[in-house]
C-alpha cells in the first residue's frame, strides 16, 4: 500500500482549548495519544483506539483525528466496505465507517472541521465514498435529539462535504425508516464505475445486470 499524503493540520480555537485536526494518521501516532473517555459510541475507548490503529493498516484505510493536546477527542474513519456488504464488490467504493466526537466537545465545531479536513484529501476524489447511518448507533441520549432530528443533523453535516442521500434496497438500510444511505462521487471516478454503483443500489431489480448473483 502506497503511503498516503498527510494533510497540513488545521487548528481551531474553542472555548475549551485549541483543537488540532490532522490525518491521515499512522498507527504509531495514534498509539502515542490517549482517547477521550467520552468516545464510547461504538465500543469502549481503549478498544476503539485499537480499532483505529488497525484501520490505518488496511488498503486505502484512513483515520483523521481531532486532538486536544495529547488526547483524541474525535475521529472519522475510511475503509473499504466489509466483505459481507454488497458495496464490497465495487472496486471504487470507500466507506466512511464512523465519525464520533466526545460529548464534552460537542457544539465546538469539531465534527464539521473534521469532515472538512478529511474530504479535502486528494485520495477521496478517486472513490465513491458512502456512509451507512444506522439509527441504533446515534447518541440521542446525550444530544437530547429524537432519531428524526438526529437524522436531519447528520444529513446536514454530511451534506456540507458533498454527501447526498441515495435510495437503495439494501436490507440493512431498510430495516428502519430513519436509517440513511449517503454517497459522494469523487471527481476522478469513471462513468463505468458510476454505472456499476447505480446498478448495485437496487440488486433485487438489477442484480443480474451487474453480475452480483
Amino acid at each position: 500500500m502506497a503511503k498516503l499524503v498527510q494533510l497540513k493540520p488545521m487548528e481551531l480555537n474553542t472555548p475549551k482549548g485549541l483543537v488540532v485536526f490532522e490525518g491521515p494518521v499512522t498507527d504509531s501516532y495514534i498509539d502515542g495519544l490517549s482517547m477521550n473517555k467520552g468516545l464510547t459510541n461504538f465500543r469502549p475507548p481503549d478498544r476503539q483506539k485499537e480499532a483505529l490503529k488497525q484501520i490505518t493498516n488496511l488498503p486505502d484505510g484512513m483515520i483523521f483525528i481531532a486532538r486536544h493536546k495529547n488526547e483524541i477527542i474525535g475521529y472519522v474513519t475510511f475503509h473499504h466496505p466489509d466483505d459481507f456488504s454488497r458495496w464490497s464488490k465495487h472496486p471504487q467504493v470507500l466507506e466512511m465507517g464512523g465519525i464520533e466526537v466526545s460529548p464534552a466537545w460537542r457544539g465546538c465545531g469539531v465534527a464539521e472541521n473534521l469532515m472538512k479536513l478529511a474530504f479535502s484529501h486528494p485520495a477521496v476524489e478517486n472513490f465513491i465514498v458512502i456512509t451507512t447511518e444506522y439509527c441504533w448507533h446515534w447518541d440521542t441520549r446525550n444530544t437530547g435529539l429524537d432519531i428524526w432530528a438526529y437524522q436531519k443533523m447528520l444529513t446536514r453535516l454530511f451534506g456540507k462535504v458533498g454527501l447526498q442521500k441515495v435510495t437503495t434496497d439494501d436490507p440493512d438500510i431498510l430495516e428502519h425508516p430513519a436509517n440513511v444511505f449517503m454517497a459522494r462521487i469523487g471527481k476522478n471516478v469513471g462513468k463505468e464505475d458510476i454505472m456499476l454503483f447505480e446498478g448495485m443500489r437496487f440488486l433485487r431489480k438489477y442484480g443480474r445486470v451487474v453480475n452480483m448473483a
